[in-house]
């Protein structure tokens, strides 16, 4: 059996899930935890973006549209989290 992009995507999309739900049951907090939550979060949304909504091979303005949405709400959660230190 062949594994293609979309087969190593899935899988890293399963242990960023698993490592984000581990580290909430844990009950881990700090800036450092944030920090890689929020870094999973955008690495997993932007694999979905390029790979399972099929836009790596499309014009560069739609990659940008969504990754650009990406950057900016992760940087809304990062500017909360650090106002409410």
């Amino acid at each position: 059996m062949k594994f293609d992009r979309l087969d190593f995507v899935w899988l890293f999309l399963l242990a960023a899930t698993a490592t984000t739900w581990f580290i909430g049951e844990e009950g881990a907090a700090g800036l450092g935890i944030m920090a890689t939550l929020l870094v999973l979060s955008f690495l997993k949304g932007r694999f979905v973006v390029l790979d399972f909504m099929g836009l790596r091979g499309v014009r560069l303005m739609w990659r940008a549209l969504l990754i650009g949405w990406l950057v900016f709400v992760a940087s809304l959660i990062a500017l909360a989290y650090w106002m409410a230190l």
